[in-house]
């Protein structure tokens, strides 16, 4: 990490179909190798399967299992006096987005359906109703910072 200054953000375009920054983002978290085609093709068919399963809008759907998936604490660990602690903290929403992405894919890759497009669209429609890997990775994050809320005083 640089001293001198934080790297600026740099801006990411809406996605061509839905015209979603967030949409967008997640796109570039699936895509491997470069092969944003690809990556495409996985977002908006598992988004066309999440319409025809539940007849609903698949990016309204994907907001709510985006906001069921984000952590609101973590824990970090801080080294004191020859001890380290597992201390909770609040996550930046930023950070919040980025793990959600990272455990939606990470357990859409880990599920047993063919397609990646379907264990996409299972995952996301799992954690929009609350349940699945996704939200208990989330849960666990949560329950890991309860335990460790003795040594909230050691936040920095």
């Amino acid at each position: 990490m640089s001293r001198r200054r934080a790297a600026e953000k740099r801006e990411i375009l809406p996605d061509a179909k839905f015209g979603d920054v967030v949409v967008s983002k997640f796109m570039n978290s699936v895509m491997n190798d470069g092969k944003k085609s690809v990556a495409e093709q996985i977002v908006y068919g598992a988004f066309d399967v999440i319409a025809k399963r539940t007849g609903n809008d698949p990016v309204k759907l994907f907001h709510d299992a985006l906001e069921n998936v984000k952590p609101q604490l973590e824990v970090r660990s801080r080294r004191v006096g020859g001890a380290t602690y597992q201390v909770p903290v609040e996550v930046r929403s930023t950070r919040a987005q980025a793990l959600a992405f990272r455990w939606l894919i990470a357990t859409a890759r880990a599920r047993s359906e063919n397609t990646m497009v379907e264990r996409l669209s299972g995952e996301m429609m799992d954690a929009a109703n609350n349940r699945g890997a996704a939200v208990k990775k989330r849960e666990d994050t949560h329950r890991m910072a309860d335990a460790n809320r003795a040594f909230s005083h050691y936040r920095w």
